[in-house]
């Protein structure tokens, strides 16, 4: 067996083998590329009025159960606060995946969105389909797939290049 037909069939079964994960990676890649230009992902970031906090973090709860869109929300139901201080706003983004922005200023609700960006996320590295297990095990060994089906891709991309460039020097140099 040659080398180059080694090659293409080795090309040919880690391209198959890996088609679903890396699909998922490539979609949601695509989508994470692109989250600042789509609200769909991710909410467009809003801007607060004053650009120094003049909020308490307990002052951002305050106003989220305020406005009684989510019930009552405890700190247990915030998955993290992101605090723009050059946009005069603070973001609590809650563990079912709401954002909230919230302006430093005057503690009011900017806006209220769903945030897809982190389910994505989960999505591109794996981890959403069945944790570590997934991560490690699909997704892990289909982004090494994509590494070889990229240096087999260029080999054959090169040979017939190369083939040719020595072609054409033998035919100049037997003239």
């Amino acid at each position: 067996m040659t080398f180059n037909f080694a090659n293409r069939k080795t090309h040919a079964w880690i391209s198959i083998c890996f088609a679903a994960p890396l699909v998922v990676v490539i979609i949601s890649g695509i989508l994470l590329q692109l989250k600042k230009q789509l609200p769909f992902v991710q909410p467009v970031e809003q801007s607060g009025i004053v650009h120094e906090p003049l909020v308490t973090p307990a002052g951002y709860l305050e106003a989220i159960n305020a406005a009684k869109q989510d019930g009552v929300v405890t700190w247990k139901d915030v998955q993290r606060v992101d605090i723009r201080p050059s946009k005069g706003i603070a973001k609590v983004i809650l563990k079912s995946d709401v954002e909230y922005q919230i302006d430093l200023g005057s503690g009011h609700i900017l806006q209220r969105e769903i945030r897809r960006s982190d389910f994505i996320e989960s999505l591109h590295d794996g981890s959403f389909f069945a944790g570590d297990i997934s991560k490690l095990g699909v997704f892990l060994p289909a982004a090494i797939g994509l590494l070889i089906l990229w240096l087999t891709g260029i080999y054959m991309f090169w040979l017939p290049l190369v083939t040719k460039w020595k072609k054409q020097r033998r035919s100049k140099e037997s003239l």
